[in-house]
């Protein structure tokens, strides 16, 4: 790939120096996929320049101004301090003409609505678990057909926000007391679904219009499952301390039924056309002992750190953290958004 100018967006409290020589790993942690990203495209030999973004587009207006990058790196997960407006600024991108890497903005959209997630899965005949929503600051009342135990969940939060192994209930009274401490604690509303036991996958998917599905990955949730497959709580996810003590890992899965990986690619890539997303994405989804498969979430642009879920399974098949990060920028120089139809 040729030298490219690429303008690396960040929140603005995880701008990474560019020397980490003098830090210790917990100085470093807030910042490491920014900084692997940012150092690994450094070493590729691409100019690259940071923008840290909070709640104004003035500095990202003036980047695009001045450095007249090539294509914008997208590493942002909120803006504002809000989860679900980061397409907003995806979609600025798009109005500024600038080419960017990751999901366009209907996807982003589409996909972090977690209940309008599912009413375009199950449009599509695609499973995912039954549920319902119950708003917030809304009377309380028992779902009838629903099936216990039940999974309850913030609509709109992610990153396992308000989730724990109490999120699972078995009887109207618990069910009550998690919707309420959910609507306290995240201030939105309760999406309740039924619980699906099972191996918990995820599966990295790769493309535009030709999709490449990534080896899948499991979740091994070792003593941390409270009797049940386990749920991926904040600790389970990023409690390294946690982790170590029950035995919690990811890595590729192994002794699925015959002809499941092929299942899962297909799924994987209905999921990613259905939801109208592009560049890179991961699946999770649960696989019940009878090999049926229900989708749980997709997320766009997720997690890029080297060693993570999403970097091992590319580098399972092959793909070394810096040609993963190269692929993706090259999706997002030949993605193809309305207002390129209109360049001479």
């Amino acid at each position: 790939m040729k030298r490219l100018r690429i303008l690396l967006l960040v929140h603005e409290s995880l701008v990474p120096p560019e020397d980490i020589s003098a830090l210790d790993e917990r100085d470093i942690e807030e910042f490491r996929t920014e900084y692997n990203v940012y150092s690994t495209l450094h070493n590729l030999g691409h100019e690259v320049r940071v923008v840290g973004i909070g709640d104004r587009l003035t500095e990202l207006r003036e980047a695009i101004r001045d450095f007249e990058p090539d294509i914008a790196f997208n590493l942002l997960e909120e803006f504002s301090g809000i989860v679900t407006y980061d397409h907003y600024v995806v979609a600025y991108l798009e109005l500024m003409r600038q080419p960017y890497t990751g999901c366009n903005p209907r996807g982003m959209m589409i996909s972090r609505d977690k209940v309008l997630t599912k009413q375009v899965l199950a449009a599509h005949r695609i499973p995912s678990p039954r549920f319902q929503v119950i708003p917030w600051r809304r009377r309380f009342r028992t779902p009838r057909n629903l099936r216990f135990p039940l999974f309850v969940k913030s609509a709109t939060e992610d990153a396992s926000l308000g989730i724990s192994q109490a999120s699972i209930v078995e009887n109207p009274e618990r069910l009550r007391e998690r919707v309420e401490f959910i609507h306290e604690e995240t201030q939105s509303g309760a999406l309740v679904e039924e619980y699906i036991d099972g191996r918990e996958l995820y599966v990295g998917v790769l493309g535009n219009e030709r999709l490449q599905t990534l080896p899948v990955w499991e979740m091994d949730f070792g003593t941390a499952h409270g009797g049940r497959s386990g749920i991926a709580t904040r600790k389970v996810k990023w409690d390294a301390a946690y982790q170590s003590r029950h035995g919690i890992a990811t890595g590729q899965a192994k002794d699925l039924p015959s002809g499941g990986e092929q299942r899962i690619a297909k799924l994987a890539k209905r999921i990613f056309r259905a939801l109208y997303m592009s560049g890179y994405a991961r699946m999770d989804l649960r696989m019940r002992p009878d090999g049926s498969l229900f989708v749980l979430e997709a997320n766009p642009n997720p997690n890029l750190t080297y060693g993570e879920d999403l970097a091992e399974s590319a580098e399972s098949a092959g793909m070394s953290y810096e040609r993963l990060l190269s692929r993706i920028v090259k999706l997002g120089l030949t993605y193809k958004p309305e207002w390129r139809l209109f360049e001479s």
